[in-house]
């Protein structure tokens, strides 16, 4: 199990909730290469392109593969390369995997990183609903068809924002599925909802804002396909998941460590800011109050972090995972 590290303080901007998503967001950054072609494959389970599955097993030889995993009626595109012990990296709600180029391309340094898409996100096809289960089934299909070639690595689990709450769940449902958890500016236990009666029409607002300002990205790797009314369900959803996830972590024993921003909501002092930023920090330190072994960094930025100071999350996640190390089975 890890120790808890001191907080970690970093100078940076501090962005309000963002464009992309509803109290998480997402960046810009360099499209990833398209995926292979698909193929049938013969196990009835899932099917993947390229002429090797895409996959390859060990650390890995830095070379990149892509590759698509289907199930319940969508397509996942999948992008693998790297060096050392594997390491997954899940986008949140309304980013992509190409908005998460910078952290994967310095991760792929020490690590043999897998990255993909999110139903309705990126280069994954749309979907017929959107919800936090449907995106778990995601995060699943993709992990159980590494598992299929890689049974004896399992890997580190970085998930940003939504992402953060899926591998929380994936790893409280599958112990010893994961070698460790990493998670970026999501999965807190707030002790009170985000988003309360007098927030509806602030968030509503929010969520139209949201997509139209996808519209932008239509037809490239990071187009988001949900309509305004999916982002704003979604956020509610979230919110009802934190307020039972402190459970969650109480069946997990791998190593934990949490990348936070302190101002996830702006540096306002004025309006629902300062409520929703001490709403964030609080729901934290209530967790590590009864998880003493869960290793916390505080990065003072917004929600952006993952964007802004991906340099930084790549240092710490290097810190708690050394790449060297073993990987857990």
């Amino acid at each position: 199990m890890t120790t808890r590290t001191a907080a970690t303080e970093v100078t940076g901007p501090r962005e309000p909730y963002d464009e992309h998503e509803l109290a998480p967001g997402a960046g810009q950054g360099p499209c990833p290469p398209a995926s292979t072609s698909t193929r049938t494959g013969d196990d009835g389970g899932h099917r993947t392109g390229g002429d090797d599955g895409g996959h390859r097993t060990g650390g890995g030889d830095g070379a990149m593969r892509h590759f698509t995993v289907h199930h319940d009626g969508v397509t996942i595109p999948v992008s693998r390369g790297g060096r050392g012990r594997p390491l997954v990296l899940c986008p949140g709600l309304n980013s992509t995997q190409a908005d998460l180029s910078e952290l994967a391309e310095l991760l792929r340094r020490d690590y043999d990183v897998v990255t993909f898409d999110l139903r309705g996100h990126g280069l994954a096809s749309g979907a017929d609903r959107y919800s936090f289960d449907a995106f778990l089934s995601d995060l699943v299909a993709v992990l159980d068809e590494l598992e299929r070639h890689d049974p004896a690595a399992a890997p580190v689990l970085v998930g940003y924002s939504l992402g953060a709450d899926l591998a929380v769940r994936h790893a409280a449902e599958r112990p010893g599925a994961v070698a460790g958890l990493v998670l970026i500016d999501g999965a807190n236990p707030l002790p009170e909802p985000f988003i309360t009666d007098i927030d509806l029409a602030e968030f509503r607002a929010m969520a139209r804002d949201q997509a139209r300002s996808a519209e932008r990205a239509k037809g490239t790797a990071r187009q988001v396909l949900l309509t305004a009314r999916d982002i704003f369900a979604l956020g509610q959803e979230i919110d009802e998941v934190r307020s039972k996830i402190l459970d969650r972590y109480r069946e997990i024993d791998r190593p934990i460590n949490m990348i936070m921003s302190t101002a996830i909501a702006g540096d306002s002092t004025e309006g629902r800011a300062p409520r929703h930023n001490q709403l964030w920090r609080s729901g934290v330190e209530r967790l590590v109050r009864e998880q003493p072994h869960i290793a916390t960094s505080w990065l003072d930025t917004g929600h952006q972090l993952v964007f802004t100071h991906a340099p930084r999350i790549a240092e710490i996640i290097r810190r708690a995972h050394h790449p060297s190390a073993a990987p857990a089975s």
